[in-house]
């Protein structure tokens, strides 16, 4: 059989982007993938074999994509709190479109650490890349920002900017019984404001 053309295979990874975004790897259906992607269930099993496999490619994606947009930390031209402010907004848009995938990494790490980290080593392309706690000890001594605990600092950003997508369900049925609604109250504008306010507090000299 012929190889799928590009654009049939750009229309199934768009397709499974957008189920697995919505029902996680367990949730999503083949089925509707292929109904997505305007071809039928039999033909999407033949090039992707299975619903595992098939997430395994969007995962990839996903990985690549992740280390190009918040790789920021490199221009020393910026200003340490500029940088943390495009990290932010990079990481929430990040989570914004892809909201399973911090799930799935964890998923990912406890069943099988190692393979884990290679798709990470083919993600960012062996490229040497400066990392949040590097740049932050890095302005610390250069007393651009006061002195802190540079691994939980990075703990803290992390789990503000991503942990709102993975608790989605949890606070939806929370603020629902305080007469909120979280699908329409929940906004990654004043998420990035709220964590950047953080980032200011936190490390800007008074």
């Amino acid at each position: 059989m012929k190889q799928l053309s590009e654009t049939t295979e750009q229309k199934i990874l768009q397709a499974a982007k957008d189920e697995f975004t919505k029902h996680g790897l367990f949730g999503a259906r083949m089925q509707e993938i292929a109904n997505q992607a305007g071809i039928n269930k039999a033909l999407l099993h033949y090039y992707f074999r299975s619903k595992e496999r098939l997430f395994d490619e969007v995962f990839e994606m996903a990985l690549t994509k992740f280390f190009e947009t918040i790789d920021v930390f490199e221009n020393q031209d910026l200003h340490i709190i500029d940088r943390l402010h495009m990290y932010i907004d990079n990481v929430i848009d990040f989570n914004q479109e892809y909201p399973q995938m911090s799930m799935f990494i964890l998923k990912e790490i406890g069943n099988n650490p190692e393979l884990f980290k290679e798709k990470v080593q083919l993600a960012k392309k062996k490229k040497k890349s400066i990392l949040l706690v590097e740049a932050l000890e890095e302005a610390i001594k250069k007393e651009e920002v006061i002195a802190i605990d540079t691994a939980m600092f990075f703990i803290n950003i992390q789990s503000m900017c991503t942990y709102p997508f993975i608790a989605a369900s949890m606070f939806h049925h929370s603020l629902k019984k305080q007469g909120k609604d979280w699908n329409k109250d929940f906004d990654p504008k004043k998420l990035k404001l709220s964590v950047k306010q953080f980032v200011e507090t936190t490390l800007i000299k008074r």
